[in-house]
C-alpha cells in the first residue's frame, strides 16, 4: 500500500466534520478542516501547565486579549507558590488586558458540584475589570466541558499562544510526575487519600491553530441565546446580581503566522449536543470527536495507547473493538484510576457499570492483545487519570477535556485536538502500521513520555528505545504491572519494583446493584445527546 495522502486519510474533512453551521472549517483560506504550521507541546501534569500559563499571562500588556473557558474555576487555586487563579486573572484585567471567561455554571453545590466557586471566580474577575459568564446553556444533566485558554497579542503575535486538554483551573489539578497530590484537594473517594494524586495532560500551541480555538470561544460567546435554559437558573441570576449579557469582543485579529519550521498539523474536534433551541453553530449538535476516533481507528494496525478518566459504554469502545478484531496484529493499552472518583453506595455502581460493559466488550474483541492498568504513587496510593489522550501507531495522537464515553462523544461539549506531525521518526519500527503513513516524532515521544513515567524511566534511559516497538512496549506494561502486583501480594516485603502500574481487575457488580444502577447510569452518568435518528442507527 503506498504512502498515505496525509492529512486526508487521518484527519476529517469539513464534509466529514458533520456540522455546515460552524464557522471553524471556513475561515480557512483553503477551506480545510485543519491548519498546518504549528507547534505543538504537550505539558503533562497541572504543575507544567500551571508553570506556563502564568508566565505568559504575566508577559500580557493592556490591550491584549485572554478567553478562557472551564468546567470549574477555583480562585483560591495557586498556579505558582505565590499566586492563585483567581490573582493572576484579576490583575490581567486591572493592567488592561481584555479579560472574558465562560465557566459552566453546574448544578447545586449539595450535589457536589462547582456553582458557588464558579460564581466566586467569576465575581473577582469582574470586579477587576474583566467579565466571566456562568454558561448554563447545556442539555438537561449536561455540562459545558472544555477547558481551553487563549493568548492574544495584536502588536505582538509572535506570543499568541493556546493552552487546550483537560485540566481545570482548580483545586486538585497541581500535581506533578512524583503524584504526592495538590494540597489545595478537592474530595474524592476515600482510597486517594486527602491529597489525590493526579495525572493530566494540556498542550501548548503556537501558530494558526491559536485562531481556530480563539473561533471556538467566539463561537460560544456570541450565542444570543440565554445563558440559562431554565426558569430556576434565570431566577438565581437575578437573585445574584449575575452578568447575563455578553459585552462585544474586539474583532479578532488574524490568525498567527505559521511557525518557521512548525510541524504539526491540527485539527480540532469538538462535541456539542442536540438540543430544542440548538447552538446557532451547531443546532443538530457535533460530534466531530466521535467521527475523529473512529476515522483514525479504521487506520490502526499497530497499538493503541489510550489514557482515559471513564473508557465507560460498550456501544462508544465498538470502535477500538473493531479495530481488534479486525487487524491481528493490533494491541491496545488502557490506562485508567483504578477506583471512581465517588465511592457512594450507588455513585460507586453507577460509574462502574458502564466501565464492565465496555471492558468485557474490549477484551472479547482483543483477547491478550487488549491491557488495562491503573496507576499507583510510589506510596501505594492510587493515582486518579484524569488525562484524556490516545495515540494510534505513533502518527495521529489527540489530547482534549473528552472523555471515552457516551456524555463525552454526545452530550456535553468538549474539545480536543489532533495532532499530525510530518517529521518522521527515525528509531525502529519506522513504520509500525505497515501502511506507508511513518512513525512521527510527536506521537511516537508523547507516548514514550507517558510510558516512561509509568515504567520509571529516567529520561535519557536507552530503554526508552525498546518502546518504541509496539509489542516490547506492550510486554513491559505487562511485567511491570506483574512484578508490583506480586510485590503487593507478597506483603510488600523486600524492595519495591521499579514502575507504578497495577493490572486492572473488573470489578464484580451484583444483580441488585446492576439493575439499581443501570437506569442512574443510562440517564445520569452517561447520557445520550445525540438525535433520534442518531440514536436509532448507533451513528454519529
Amino acid at each position: 500500500m503506498g504512502r498515505a495522502k496525509e492529512p486526508e486519510d487521518w484527519l476529517l474533512t469539513a464534509a466529514e466534520r458533520g456540522n455546515p453551521a460552524t464557522g471553524i472549517d471556513a475561515r480557512h483560506e483553503d477551506g480545510a478542516a485543519w491548519s498546518r504550521g504549528n507547534l505543538v507541546r504537550p505539558l503533562v501534569h497541572g504543575r507544567s501547565y500551571f508553570a506556563a500559563l502564568i508566565d505568559a499571562v504575566q508577559a500580557q500588556r493592556p490591550g491584549d486579549l485572554l478567553l478562557f473557558t472551564d468546567w470549574r474555576g477555583d480562585p483560591d487555586e495557586p498556579l505558582d507558590d505565590k499566586d492563585s487563579v483567581g490573582e493572576v486573572l484579576c490583575r490581567a484585567a486591572e493592567r488592561g488586558v481584555v479579560v472574558k471567561g465562560l465557566v459552566w455554571r453546574s448544578h447545586l453545590d449539595r450535589f457536589q458540584f462547582s456553582e458557588r466557586e464558579n460564581r466566586h471566580l467569576g465575581e473577582e474577575i469582574e470586579a477587576a475589570g474583566g467579565e466571566c459568564l456562568l454558561d448554563m446553556r447545556v442539555r438537561p444533566g449536561g455540562s459545558h466541558h472544555q477547558k481551553f485558554v487563549v493568548l492574544r497579542h495584536p502588536d505582538r503575535p509572535e506570543h499568541d499562544i493556546a493552552f487546550v486538554g483537560g485540566i481545570d483551573l482548580c483545586h486538585s489539578r497541581r500535581d506533578d510526575a512524583d503524584h504526592d497530590g495538590d494540597p489545595h484537594a478537592q474530595p474524592m473517594a476515600a482510597d486517594y487519600g486527602p491529597r489525590p494524586p493526579w495525572h493530566d495532560l494540556q498542550l501548548a500551541i503556537r501558530g494558526p491553530a491559536v485562531g481556530d480555538v480563539e473561533a471556538v470561544f467566539r463561537e460560544r460567546w456570541q450565542d444570543p441565546s440565554p445563558l440559562s435554559r431554565s426558569l430556576p437558573g434565570r431566577v438565581r441570576q437575578v437573585m445574584n446580581h449575575q452578568d447575563t449579557v455578553a459585552d462585544p469582543l474586539p474583532p479578532q485579529p488574524p490568525d498567527p503566522a505559521p511557525v518557521d519550521g512548525g510541524p504539526h498539523t491540527v485539527q480540532l474536534l469538538r462535541t456539542y449536543p442536540a438540543m430544542r433551541h440548538g447552538y446557532p453553530f451547531a443546532p443538530s449538535g457535533e460530534r466531530s470527536i466521535a467521527r475523529g476516533y473512529r476515522k483514525a481507528l479504521a487506520r490502526a494496525r499497530s497499538l493503541v495507547h489510550l489514557e482515559d478518566q471513564y473508557l465507560w459504554s460498550a456501544p462508544i469502545v465498538a470502535s477500538f473493538a473493531e479495530a481488534l478484531a479486525r487487524e491481528p496484529r493490533l494491541r491496545m493499552i488502557a490506562v485508567i484510576p483504578l477506583q471512581p472518583d465517588q465511592d457512594g453506595r450507588m455513585t460507586g455502581p453507577m460509574n462502574l457499570l458502564g466501565r464492565v460493559e465496555a471492558l468485557r466488550l474490549l477484551r472479547s474483541a482483543g483477547g491478550e492483545r487488549f491491557a488495562v492498568y491503573g496507576v499507583e504513587n510510589h506510596a501505594g496510593t492510587p493515582v486518579y487519570v484524569h488525562a484524556k489522550v490516545c495515540v494510534i501507531d505513533d502518527v495521529w495522537a489527540a489530547v482534549g477535556s473528552d472523555n471515552v464515553n457516551r456524555r463525552s462523544w454526545t452530550h456535553d461539549s468538549e474539545l480536543s485536538c489532533a495532532v499530525l506531525d510530518s517529521t518522521p521518526d527515525p528509531r525502529e519500527p519506522t513504520d509500525p502500521g505497515g501502511l506507508g503513513d511513518g512513525a512521527r516524532v510527536y506521537a511516537r515521544d508523547l507516548r514514550l513520555t507517558l510510558a516512561r513515567e509509568h515504567l520509571d524511566l529516567p529520561l535519557g534511559d536507552q530503554r526508552s528505545d525498546l518502546l518504541c516497538d509496539p509489542e516490547l512496549a506492550f510486554r513491559a506494561f505487562a511485567d511491570s504491572a506483574a512484578a508490583l502486583d506480586a510485590w503487593h501480594a507478597g506483603g510488600r516485603t523486600g524492595p519495591r519494583p521499579p514502575g507504578r502500574l497495577r493490572r486492572y481487575r473488573t470489578p464484580r457488580l451484583s444483580r441488585t446493584a446492576t439493575l439499581l444502577s443501570t437506569p442512574l447510569q443510562r440517564l445520569v452518568a452517561d447520557p445520550d445527546g445525540r438525535p433520534r435518528a442518531l440514536r436509532r442507527n448507533d451513528a454519529f
